[in-house]
Order: structure tokens, then sequence, then C-alpha cells
């Protein structure tokens, strides 16, 4: 069975779609709650690259 987490920023309740992530043996797992059958998957370093790489761009429009 995969457990899945969302993300502390999001809000409680039903009607907060938001990001949810799962791990999978070496993997990641995400998913929109809203789409849940929607699942993409990744490993931890590229995860870790994309967020780093959004942090950095985060005001520069």
């Amino acid at each position: 069975m995969t457990t899945w987490q969302k993300s502390t920023y999001s809000g409680n309740g039903d009607g907060n779609d938001c990001v949810e992530v799962a791990a999978v043996g070496d993997t990641l797992a995400l998913r929109e709650s809203d789409t849940p059958r929607s699942v993409v998957r990744t490993t931890p370093p590229a995860l870790g690259a994309l967020i780093r790489t959004l942090k950095a761009g985060a005001g520069h429009e």
C-alpha cells in the first residue's frame, strides 16, 4: 500500500487541492490530490534539483 503525504502548506479539510508525495522503492511518486490517478515518478536527486532550480528562480520573472 502506498502512503501519500500532502504538503504542510496545504490547508486541512476537503477542497484543499494539493500535491502529494509518496516513497515507492527508490523513487518518489507525485500526484495532484484532485486527479489522484495521474502519477509522476522521479528520483530524490532529480526532485531536489527541480526544487533548487525553482527556488533560485523565485522572483525572477
